[in-house]
């Protein structure tokens, strides 16, 4: 029989490449491997380099257990990055020098700075740290001292994963490297992200998030003075900006309605005025918080950009005169980047896949050829092979409505088998190609999972994007019910035996569809969303996210957020439920699980209620081992005790 994959295991036993960098060269490729340490009890990031076509493969740092983002000096001499050492001011920024030698230590900060750029003459690093205006020195807290009392004036006064930050946001400091010197050049009352420096190194290119990052301008940034000018619109969305080789425009993606559908501009530096350059792309562009990846010129007039269309990653250029848009390749895999040499012959991606393979990837742009360098799954697959897949769809209401079903990697069509629904979160999320290691776990251990991107899903479309904006739970919820009984159907599927599991908006999706149909035997319900009134005021994102996505606000709304919320029809819920959530979640709040355990506890339905202490919105991915085992087995034991597995 084929082994499955553990909890512990699928947590502990795969080690992930994250930050891909070539030099500018092209000869060589940085990269931060994280694995568990030596004690199994924590991850543990250190920098590699490799050769650029994956070889000679050797790690560069030895001190400390956080060593992250690193970036090439100018000239490819030197890598800085960031670092985590013992002290009162524990985080850093380090240089290491590639001729040899321990790394230098630069400059230390109380909390983690990031966004690491060099100017372009490399002397001088960027970089964002958070600042509290109240402890501008940095001064480690009293353990002793009682908390101060906290007041506050302003709606994004607290952030899921950072708890309450008030004003603390990041700001924009300025490193000499020579003579290790450091000015803040920034100190506005948003934070930053992203800078890029211009060609002149005169000016920074910034993305400003608002409202927990939803919503975001950017701001041009004068270096020597810190003078700022904000562009954009405040409703909207902005991405990384990549100025042109004479710096008189800023190439980057913006999203004008919230939407979570992305358009190309070209933004003319001394009009100031903001040039649309292509509309209603078939994929969803990257270059945001989440899937960093900035515009790359490849030319006086042309951009090459990186996202994601149909669950694939795909490379694209465009033209900024003419509007042109060409596709490079599009991959069955989740690829994430756009690192390149000076002579932009070859892209750089860290990139994994459903196939069963992770690492990194370079793509030829002339002809879009592309090699994995390495398969950092091989070892950790011979013990337990992948889940196998297959992509399914439907036709519903004009929308192709797609899924991956994944089954055990020792399935056998002549036998029946339980099956999951496992729903994503958003509902401006997507499932694609990836190595998801849930469904991995899931499928492995005995469960038919399906997978699905119903209405309200990226990588389909602006139309697809925006169909569940003031349809939560009800066209959308029909598309998952009809993608589930097409599979179903199949003989080998015990339709008997189904259940349903999501997180976030899936733990939303989860709530509402007990709600609404008995045919689950069994449930897991993670960070729900299940009364949109009192989510709208305590989670971190609500006040602003829910008056978009179910129409205004609750007291000039009042009827569409009944309708939307999984509270209102509790009482029809007979489904055995597991709840689970962070205790420190302020994306969809801890309350909202303590409602809904509350009322399925009062109307007598079997449920569990699992806190995670300290845990933020994704500790399942990012939490301690302990709790990201735990979930997971008890992810195995609810639906055990209720649907079984031929294991």
């Amino acid at each position: 029989m084929v082994t499955p994959i553990s909890p512990e295991r699928a947590v502990k036993g795969i080690p992930t490449i994250s930050s891909a960098a070539i030099n500018p060269q092209g000869t060589a490729i940085v990269f931060v491997r994280t694995k568990a340490d030596a004690d199994g009890k924590k991850p543990e990031s250190q920098i590699w380099l490799c050769d650029v076509d994956g070889g000679n493969q050797r790690q560069l740092t030895q001190a400390g257990k956080a060593n992250a983002e690193p970036v090439w000096s100018p000239d490819g001499s030197a890598i800085a990055f960031v670092t985590t050492r013992e002290g009162d001011q524990p985080n850093a920024i380090a240089l290491l020098s590639l001729g040899g030698g321990e790394s230098k230590l630069l400059t230390n900060h109380l909390l983690r700075p990031g966004d690491l750029q060099w100017s372009p003459d490399g002397s001088i690093i960027a970089y964002t740290v958070p600042v509290d205006p109240d402890n501008p020195e940095e001064k480690p807290r009293d353990p002793d001292a009682d908390a101060p009392v906290r007041i506050t004036s302003r709606a994004d006064y607290k952030q899921d994963g950072l708890g309450y930050i008030n004003d603390v946001r990041n700001q924009i400091f300025l490193l000499d490297v020579a003579t290790e010197e450091r000015r803040q050049l920034t100190s506005a009352k948003h934070g930053h992200l992203r800078s890029r420096w211009s060609p002149d190194g005169k000016t920074l290119y910034s993305v400003i998030p608002n409202r927990g990052g939803i919503t975001s301008r950017f701001a041009l940034i004068d270096v020597e003075s810190g003078d700022t000018e904000l562009f954009g619109a405040e409703e909207g969305a902005i991405g990384l900006g990549s100025w042109s080789p004479d710096g008189s425009t800023i190439f980057l993606s913006g999203d004008e309605n919230t939407d979570f559908h992305s358009d190309y501009y070209l933004f003319d530096v001394a009009t100031k005025s903001m040039n649309s350059i292509v509309r209603d792309v078939e994929f969803t562009a990257h270059g945001f918080v989440f899937f960093p990846g900035a515009p790359v010129w490849l030319s006086d007039t042309s951009v090459l950009v990186t996202g994601s269309s149909r669950g694939k990653s795909g490379l694209w250029t465009i033209g900024v005169t003419t509007g042109s848009l060409d596709e490079v390749g599009l991959w069955e895999a989740s690829s994430v980047g756009t690192s390149t040499s000076n002579n932009r012959d070859i892209v750089v991606q860290t990139t994994n896949s459903n196939h069963g393979y992770a690492g990194i990837a370079t793509i030829t742009i002339a002809t879009g050829e592309r090699t994995v360098l390495w398969n950092e799954l091989e070892e950790f697959l011979t013990e337990s092979p992948v889940a196998l897949w297959e992509l399914v769809s439907v036709e519903r209401n004009g929308f192709t409505i797609e899924g991956w079903l994944y089954k055990p990697a020792d399935f056998d069509e002549t036998k029946t088998y339980p099956i999951v629904l496992d729903i994503h979160g958003g509902p401006q999320g997507a499932y694609g190609y990836d190595f998801n290691i849930f469904a991995q776990v899931s499928a492995t251990n005995g469960y038919l999972t399906l997978l699905s991107n119903p209405r309200g899903s990226t990588d389909y479309g602006r139309a697809f994007a925006t169909a569940a904006i003031g349809d939560w739970g009800v066209e959308d919820w029909a598309d998952l019910e009809a993608i589930l009984d097409s599979v179903v159907a199949r003989p080998y599927v015990d339709a008997a035996l189904s259940g349903v599991y999501g997180y976030s908006y899936g733990g939303y999706m989860t709530s509402w569809a007990i709600g609404q149909t008995n045919r689950f035997k069994a449930a897991v319900c993670g960070a729900p969303v299940f009364n949109l009134i009192s989510m709208y005021g305590s989670s971190d994102l609500g006040y602003h996210f829910l008056k978009h996505q179910i129409g205004g606000t609750p007291w000039t709304n009042f009827e569409d957020y009944i309708k939307h919320s999984p509270s209102t029809y509790v009482h029809n819920v007979t489904t055995p439920t597991l709840i689970v959530c962070g205790e420190a979640d302020d994306r969809c709040p801890i309350g909202q699980a303590e409602e809904m355990f509350t009322s399925l506890l009062a109307l007598g339905v079997e449920s569990e209620f699992a806190r995670y202490p300290g845990g933020a919105h994704p500790f399942i991915a990012t939490g301690p081992y302990t709790h990201r085992i735990d979930f997971l087995e008890r992810y195995l034991a609810w639906f055990g005790k209720y649907l079984g597995a031929n294991t």
